[in-house]
């Protein structure tokens, strides 16, 4: 008989649990469960990538029909139905998860609808009943951080914001993160009236210093208000009689008003009343579990993926770390995930994509050479839009290998994802440089930039 109810319970069904749950399954034959008291899917699918780029998709289509006009369209009015989006984006959400559901049927995981505590290093409690376990994995994600300041709860999140029944006329977004310039492009795009407040001094904080200032003043040349060094202190309903809204006191503006205020200020690790630490896990800051980097918590029978341990916060990661953590229970060998040169990418309009050191963190280690293009991208010779992309290369100047390659502008993130594979193969600027591009196109870019910057600091 067997000495426990499973060999591993997995408690969130999100990209990183589902990936690990199916993989310790079907690929290593053993008895696994996935608790989920949500749907199926996680941030990524539910909450966070998919929905919010079918979003951007559609914002592109504003300025794709107006571009068109430069090569020869005649002057059409297309209506935007928001509600038509919505329930089109809801629609993909819901075969996503079929799809999820018959995966993990097929690869004969159990699912079990509900809400998964720690009650011992052995032992799940779902929803009040036990189930035992030779291993644990938690994976449980992050969700997003509102500050507590007087009347936040008339705000909203990213999570709300993907289901809204109407566009917005007004909204302020609150944060000067991804997700905020993400959603303020969208907004923006689709005709709303777009506040961006952002505490800093710049929006991206951590992103390469000229990515940060390209994309901040493309988003302003769009229209987007950009409000920095500046806090909300307040936020107040107005009354029905003076057409409804919301009324905000900030640090720099006294009162700005609005139909809807969005807050996008951050994650944090979704962890609290798991009974992790009464387990013995150790927890660190905003609640992120601490693991080792085969993922393994202070208990050894406990792990834990994804942006349950605030490590690197991206889904392609989470799906990683759950292979290499089925890979050490059941493998041969244990098997640990390289967070070096790992590619991101910013769906903002335009995009931007990553891979690679920032020109101040290169600094930091490296003497280093760095390479920059600006243009106008050949789309917009006709289209007349004053659109311009950026392009930047930072090369190890004793080594001569690329640390770091970065663009804002059309398709930016499709095309970093090449040159990704290239900086993890320890690509050199002479390897760029004896690339043949393919013209006409942006990406050649990166392999005829010749003349080096001078000196300089961002």
């Amino acid at each position: 008989m067997a000495r426990y109810d499973y060999d591993l319970i997995v408690i969130g069904a999100g990209s990183g649990g589902v990936r690990a749950s199916r993989f310790a399954a079907a690929e290593y034959g053993k008895r696994v469960a996935v608790v989920e008291n949500s749907r199926v899917g996680g941030t990524c699918v539910m909450r966070g990538c998919v929905p919010k780029k079918l979003l951007v998709y559609g914002a592109h289509f504003a300025e794709a029909f107006e571009d068109a006009q430069g090569y020869g369209w005649s002057d059409a009015q297309p209506n935007f139905d928001w509600p038509k989006l919505i329930a089109a984006k809801s629609a993909e959400l819901n075969r996503l998860e079929d799809v999820y559901h018959r995966i993990l049927r097929e690869s004969g995981v159990d699912e079990i609808n509900g809400t998964g505590k720690v009650a011992d290093p052995h032992t799940v409690e779902i929803d009040g009943k036990p189930h035992t376990t030779e291993h644990i994995l938690v994976a449980t994600g992050g969700w997003p951080f509102m500050p507590d300041i007087p009347g936040i709860e008339h705000a909203i999140t990213s999570n709300e914001a993907l289901d809204l029944p109407e566009l917005p006329k007004r909204i302020v977004i609150v944060g000067g993160g991804y997700i905020a310039v993400e959603f303020a492009g969208v907004f923006n795009a689709l005709g709303a009236d777009v506040h961006l407040v952002v505490r800093g001094d710049n929006i991206l904080r951590g992103f390469d210093n000229a990515v940060r200032n390209v994309l901040r003043d493309e988003m302003v040349a769009k229209g987007i208000h950009l409000h920095c060094e500046n806090h909300v202190n307040s936020i107040e309903p107005l009354p029905s009689a003076a057409g409804g809204g919301f009324s905000l006191h900030m640090d720099q503006v006294e009162m700005m008003e609005t139909d809807l205020i969005m807050y996008a200020t951050g994650r944090r690790p979704n962890t609290a009343g798991l009974g992790l630490e009464e387990a013995g896990v150790e927890l660190g800051r905003n609640g992120a579990v601490i693991v080792d980097e085969y993922s393994k918590t202070a208990v050894d029978s406990i792990y834990a993926i994804g942006d349950a341990t605030d490590r690197v916060n991206l889904t392609p990661v989470a799906l990683e770390e759950g292979m290499a953590v089925t890979a050490t229970l059941y493998g041969d060998t244990p098997v640990a995930v390289d967070y070096s040169n790992i590619a991101s990418a910013v769906f903002s309009h335009p995009p931007i994509g990553s891979v690679g050191l920032s020109e101040e963190e290169a600094r930091a280690a490296h003497d280093v050479d760095i390479y920059m293009s600006r243009f106008k991208p050949m789309l917009h010779t006709l289209s007349g839009r004053d659109e311009h992309a950026m392009m930047k290369l930072i090369v190890d100047r004793a080594t001569d290998k690329v640390l770091g390659v970065h663009m804002v502008g059309a398709d930016s993130p499709e095309i970093v994802q090449g040159f990704a594979v290239a900086l993890k193969c320890g690509a050199t600027k002479a390897q760029f440089d004896a690339t043949v591009g393919i013209h006409p196109t942006a990406a050649e870019e990166f392999v005829t930039m010749r003349q080096k910057l001078p000196e300089h600091e961002n």
